[in-house]
């Protein structure tokens, strides 16, 4: 005779689904209203990418400002002019009374303002991604606590379940695994 274990849905899952499925919509929208923010910051400061941008072919030039692919188009633009007017001298190689130390120091600071706003946009796909993420894994969760219950026929035979869990006797850990047929008495116990 072989033995049978249920399987139930565990308590407190479908809250725990709930409560990610919640935290991936505020994710979403978090991530959705800061790329709103960051975009109409950059456009309002009516910045346009030089039109010798080399930057993915020159695809941006004369483009306003607006996303990710065009500031880092005009952060690299700045970099290549900033070089170009100190002969391919940074900053720090600059002498410090050289007096295209400041025009250096000015674009290194609007190209860190640049790089800021890209890696903020960054941010925010990296956040969106993570809350259509958790909704996935809140609604598996929910659907997994939803589910019926299993009972596993057999479940001793595989070596799933001890003695001790059959037959309600502590006997320590399972060692072996019953044998299929294993004659057992009335009340389902082996016979002594």
């Amino acid at each position: 005779m072989s033995s049978t274990v249920t399987v139930r849905p565990t308590r407190g899952v479908r809250g725990i689904g709930l409560f990610t499925i919640i935290a991936g919509v505020v994710m979403i929208v978090a991530g959705i209203l800061v790329w709103i923010l960051v975009a109409t910051q950059l456009s309002n400061e009516k910045i346009t990418v030089s039109g010798d941008a080399p930057f993915l072919g020159g695809m941006f030039q004369g483009d306003a400002v607006r996303g990710p692919l065009t500031a880092f188009a005009q952060a690299d633009i700045i970099n290549q002019h900033a070089l170009n007017s100190t002969d391919g001298q940074t900053y720090a190689q600059l002498a410090q009374d050289d007096p295209r130390r400041d025009t250096v120091m000015t674009a290194s600071f609007l190209r860190a303002s640049l790089f800021t706003s890209v890696v903020s946009f960054g941010i925010c796909v990296l956040v969106i991604a993570l809350g259509v993420l958790f909704l996935l894994v809140g609604s598996a969760l929910r659907r997994l606590a939803d589910g019926p219950e299993i009972t596993v026929a057999g479940a001793q035979t595989a070596g799933l379940v001890s003695d001790a869990d059959v037959y309600g006797r502590h006997s320590g850990p399972a060692t072996r695994a019953a044998e299929p047929d294993r004659p057992v008495d009335d009340d389902g116990r082996p016979p002594a």
